[in-house]
């Protein structure tokens, strides 16, 4: 099995030793940095396959580290935050994280969506020898090929995150049906939904904004109020 570098980024160096302990303890290799810059610099010039990172950080934030991950890297990022305000996590999401943790936080909670965001990029961006033959949808003006991540709409590659390719390919899968913000999370996280949050719709927003939905005429993501979300064939 190949090795797997998880990014630590948190000031509080005993809180980035708790993690790196946890982490060790399940097989991972961990990398630690205590402020931004340095995590950047790790992200640029070692193989990194997911980020957990603070939000409340000296001079570059977790929020600015997010965002200068996200030009160059799906990487899974995890923001795991003492900030418990449902607005602070919208701005994460929004920002490019695939997941929000508060602090204090369960450490078996916190290992299991480790593993969760990791199999499911791993399982959109597969090994060069285990790639086998395309699984391509095609909608419209719009095409979907699950084994190499790759999204086109009218011929231009949109860039996703692994969360964000999930929801699409969930709706583009079944041209038609409406998905309640409950089904899409239950399917695209794989847990159970036991409170109201905004996740998902924090998540279509921004994949209706890389799909350019909010300029065009024949919108890729139809909202059925009320209901949920749907794509036409």
């Amino acid at each position: 099995m190949n090795e797997t570098n998880i990014l630590v980024v948190d000031d509080e160096k005993e809180i980035a030793d708790l993690l790196e302990l946890y982490l060790i303890s399940d097989g991972f290799c961990v990398k630690k940095a205590y402020d931004a810059e340095d995590g950047l610099r790790i992200m640029k010039n070692e193989p990194i396959d997911l980020v957990l990172l603070d939000i409340m950080m000296p001079k570059i934030d977790g929020i600015e580290m997010c965002r200068r991950i996200r030009e160059t890297n799906n990487v899974p990022i995890i923001m795991v935050s003492a900030k418990t305000q449902e607005l602070d996590k919208i701005v994460g999401l929004t920002t490019g994280a695939d997941d929000y943790v508060t602090k204090p936080f369960n450490p078996l909670e916190l290992m299991a969506r480790v593993k969760s965001q990791l199999r499911r990029y791993r399982e959109l961006n597969p090994a060069q020898e285990k790639k086998e033959e395309s699984s391509m949808i095609v909608l419209r003006n719009m095409r979907i090929n699950k084994e190499t991540h790759q999204v086109f709409v009218d011929e231009e590659s949109i860039k996703l995150t692994p969360i964000e390719f999930d929801i699409l390919y969930l709706l583009a899968s079944h041209p038609g049906r409406v998905f309640s913000t409950d089904e899409i999370f239950e399917q695209v996280w794989h847990e159970r939904v036991y409170e109201a949050n905004n996740t998902v719709m924090v998540h279509i927003r921004r994949l209706r904004g890389k799909l350019k939905d909010d300029t065009r005429e024949d919108k890729i993501i139809t909202t059925v109020w009320g209901v949920g979300y749907k794509i036409e064939n």
